[in-house]
């Protein structure tokens, strides 16, 4: 058996567990005979990319989940294994591990006094920041919009725009989430 099939196999079989769905449910929902179902449960089938169209559309899920590597119920990444970034006067670190299409979502800390120029995203972007710890100055569009712990501010990203930490003394950290325009 490849890789593919037992993945598929693994992913079908808990995919459809999940659902509390049967094969017979399944047949009927996505066109496919139950003995189809069974063998791609079982790995000894060798689907055409109609039927894993099919079989992914029945399970609301993509094709690239259904052959992918299983994924299990928890992912636990430690802390070391987390890229940071650093740009100009400020360290970026992604709270999420896995990369969502148009989706970005970051947490950023300033260096007292620091500042850091965004680049500006695609037409029609939308950003949503938080100060977590600190204060936070974001400068868009001629306007200057200083938040305060729990303050929060939307704002076109597809602007240019600078975060700055006004506090001299201490580091300033705000949640950035980032919707790119479809």
């Amino acid at each position: 058996m490849t890789d593919i099939n037992r993945n598929l196999a693994e992913n079908i079989r808990r995919l459809r567990e999940s659902r509390k769905l049967s094969q017979r449910q399944l047949a009927r929902m996505s066109a496919i005979p139950r003995p189809t179902w069974a063998s791609l449960e079982t790995g000894s089938a060798n689907p055409t990319l109609a039927v894993l169209s099919k079989a992914a559309g029945a399970l609301n899920v993509s094709i690239e989940e259904l052959i992918g590597a299983p994924r299990s119920e928890f992912q636990f990444i430690p802390a070391a294994k987390v890229r940071e970034r650093k740009r100009q006067n400020a360290k970026l670190r992604p709270l999420l591990p896995d990369v969502l299409p148009g989706l970005e979502i970051s947490r950023t800390e300033l260096e007292p006094g620091g500042r850091m120029v965004g680049v500006p995203h695609t037409t029609g972007t939308r950003e949503y920041l938080t100060c977590e710890r600190g204060q936070v100055e974001l400068v868009a569009a001629g306007e200057h919009h200083l938040l305060n712990e729990g303050d929060m501010l939307v704002f076109r990203g597809d602007q240019r725009h600078s975060y700055i930490n006004p506090d001299k003394r201490r580091k300033s950290v705000s949640i950035s989430v980032v919707c790119f325009a479809n």
